[in-house]
């Protein structure tokens, strides 16, 4: 589907933003004493992961997003479930600050300007394809992936890859990370086990040694109901097609 136009910024309702924030609760654990992800220290690599919140970097905190390479050097990668869904619709007045950390913002932020689903997910919230590619507008005639860089997007690489995944719960002003390896949760869903990913996280990449994303918090359970084990879309030929409408 063609990118959605979000409607000129306004104040969110308290309803919906509640509503939302609740949907956007993820996790990392499991059964076999994972790890527990730790305060993630500073690097250029990092700095292209950031928070999506409302009407500013100090503003009600949605979700996790990240910078992948675009031809317009204007692409986020985040789950659907962080910009709409069939409860509160579309969230109005986001902006994507990344490197963000202790009430800092170092490159400025970014206001979201347009975002591709897929109509799976549009029209039924389907777990599948709860994957988002969002475009920002420039901030002082700059592009986002001009001031931090973009990550490629990887697909078709299935399950047991190592990966980082980065992400800001809501309850602190410093990003996460854990480094796991990821498993099959179903034939179109994969997961990995960490604790610590909670409210805010959903959307955060899960980026392989080369770079590449190669999923983001979500999908099943919108990402997860405990913080000790996440879930992402597996990044297959759905999300190729997505990404080119996204791009194209």
């Amino acid at each position: 589907m063609a990118p959605r136009p979000v409607p000129a910024p306004r104040a969110a309702g308290a309803t919906a933003l509640a509503a939302l924030l609740l949907a956007s609760g993820t996790a990392c654990g499991g059964s076999d004493a994972p790890p527990n992800a730790e305060i993630a220290q500073q690097s250029p690599a990092r700095d292209r992961i950031g928070t999506l919140s409302v009407h500013g970097p100090q503003g009600s905190r949605a979700c996790t997003a990240s910078v992948v390479h675009s031809p317009g050097h204007n692409l986020l990668v985040t789950a659907a479930h962080c910009v709409q869904n069939q409860r509160v619709g579309l969230l109005d007045g986001l902006v994507f600050t990344p490197g963000y950390r202790n009430g800092y913002s170092p490159y400025g932020s970014w206001q979201v300007e347009s975002i591709t689903v897929d109509p799976r997910w549009a029209s039924d919230d389907d777990p599948d394809y709860d994957v988002a590619f969002v475009t920002v507008s420039p901030a002082d005639g700059r592009q986002v992936e001009d001031a931090v860089g973009g990550n490629p997007l990887g697909t078709g690489r299935g399950v047991g890859l190592a990966v980082s995944v980065t992400g800001y719960p809501n309850e602190s002003d410093e990003p996460i990370t854990c480094s796991v390896r990821t498993s099959s949760q179903s034939a179109t869903q994969a997961r990995f086990d960490c604790g610590g990913y909670t409210d805010g996280t959903s959307g955060s990449p899960w980026v392989a040694g080369d770079g590449a994303v190669v999923g983001v918090i979500g999908g099943y359970q919108e990402g997860g109901e405990t913080p000790g084990t996440s879930y992402s879309v597996a990044f297959d030929q759905r999300i190729s097609d997505l990404y080119r409408r996204a791009t194209t």
